[in-house]
């Protein structure tokens, strides 16, 4: 195996072919992940009715488990980064699994009281579990990618995602229709498939191109070149006080909010002003929409900043915080539910492309093959303190004033998110060394 800083990265077919057996289990098994997680998006309206509980009460569930995943995903990047991604997903997919097989299990069972404090700890120990996906994911792929073709990365990891979305929202959205009188169900077929892909990773999943019997290389990252320890004062000098990381990570925040103030709340808007409720076919289309568009937004992200913007992140990120705002004005605007269900997946192509390249790109470029897990938690743990206000935050204003504020109220972080970009437009990671070997 080759590999060059220049334009082009060569690398032998067996190491692509074992690239390829590496990646794909570990974003199957980030799509169960969310499978696992987002599964709450799509029973959350079906929880409020059946136990009384209005918007606001059941967005504390929603609060509980951003938060908890917004501080995990930062205490546990660095953890990441000491043991192992594959270490860390492993652990984080049989916590997951657990917590999801608990929940289910306790329905089935005629669970009835205290349910917003039970959900709450349940939910939010799913997602301290769930905390490890997206930082393993992104550290072992850290030394399997060099960083012209992480945009492309940044592309099959939004691939992932999507995947994720349509599992919890279109596969779980037929299942809560299909058999309504046993919704626990959708906590318990994604503990199956996490458990499933658990196993594959246990058996195939290799942390570094040298565990998988090829030579590990010059990334030409933040890393390269770069013999420091990675501990607390690593973490400090090199992550936690870089600038650019530090600019990504409030733009994380304003992605935070946008993205979970769409994904929490679009099956109850298409259901409650479109008379769509999941199951039905426009909300079945919606969760396409997401995975579509999800897919699209990666690679077209992807492709711009390896191919047009030469690795650089921001002017694309900027791009796509823009196109955020006119879609997310079209979808407040529409008036049916064929036209809304577009607009939610128009939309999440803009979002999604700003996620998968700011989290699962820029971090790995920025915080370099040995921090690429500690900026990974950093900028996943921001977006997840802001997707906690969407939780009691936005379905109070929505119990308040209604639907017709909804979009209206996601669109200002869009906005600060693109003038964020621009501080940093021509930022790019400088290693120590370019050396080729």
């Amino acid at each position: 195996m080759s590999t060059t800083t220049t334009a082009v990265v060569q690398h032998s077919r067996e190491y692509r072919l074992r690239r390829f057996m590496n990646w794909f289990p570990l974003g199957l098994t980030y799509a169960t992940f969310y499978m696992g997680r987002y599964n709450f998006n799509v029973v959350k309206g079906d929880l409020g009715k059946m136990f009384e509980l209005d918007k606001a009460e059941v967005g504390i569930i929603a609060t509980a488990g951003f938060w908890t995943y917004a501080l995990s995903v930062m205490f546990n990047g660095p953890l990441a980064d000491r043991f192992g991604g594959k270490r860390a997903i492993l652990f984080g997919a049989l916590g997951a699994a657990t917590a999801n097989l608990i929940m289910g299990l306790l329905f089935l069972g005629g669970w009835k009281t205290n349910i917003i404090v039970g959900m709450s700890l349940l939910y939010s120990a799913n997602c301290y579990f769930q905390s490890f996906g997206a930082l393993s994911v992104v550290k072992v792929n850290s030394a399997w990618f060099h960083v012209r073709e992480r945009g492309v990365f940044g592309g099959i990891f939004g691939i992932m995602i999507s995947s994720g979305y349509l599992l919890a929202i279109s596969f779980g959205g037929y299942l809560l229709g299909r058999f309504p009188q046993h919704w626990y169900i959708v906590f318990l077929a994604p503990a199956v498939a996490i458990l499933v892909m658990f196993t594959i990773d246990l058996l195939i999943v290799k942390d570094t191109p040298k565990d998988a019997g090829f030579e590990n290389f010059n990334t030409g990252d933040a890393s390269a070149g770069d013999e420091t320890p990675v501990d607390l004062s690593y973490v400090v000098n090199k992550i936690l006080s870089n600038p650019i990381i530090l600019t990504i990570a409030a733009a994380e925040f304003c992605t935070g909010f946008v993205r979970q103030g769409l994904l929490l709340y679009f099956v109850e808007f298409l259901h409650e002003v479109h008379s769509a409720p999941p199951g039905s076919p426009a909300s079945v289309w919606a969760g396409f929409g997401v995975t579509i568009g999800g897919i699209c937004g990666g690679l077209l992200c992807g492709y711009l900043s390896d191919r047009v913007f030469e690795s650089r992140r921001p002017p694309v990120a900027f791009i796509f915080y823009v196109g955020q705002i006119f879609s997310l004005l079209i979808l407040g605007w529409v008036g049916s539910p064929v036209l809304a269900s577009i607009m939610v997946g128009i939309s999440c192509m803009w979002i999604f492309g700003v996620h998968g390249m700011l989290s699962g790109t820029a971090s790995a470029d920025f915080g370099g093959r040995k921090g690429a897990a500690t900026a990974t938690g950093l900028l996943d743990g921001v977006q997840y303190i802001a997707s906690g206000f969407t939780g009691f935050g936005l379905g109070y204003l929505l119990k308040t004033y209604g639907w017709g504020v909804w979009t209206y109220s996601i669109i200002p972080f869009s906005l600060i998110g693109g003038i964020l970009m621009l501080t940093i437009w021509n930022a790019k990671p400088q290693p120590k060394s370019v050396a080729s070997h």
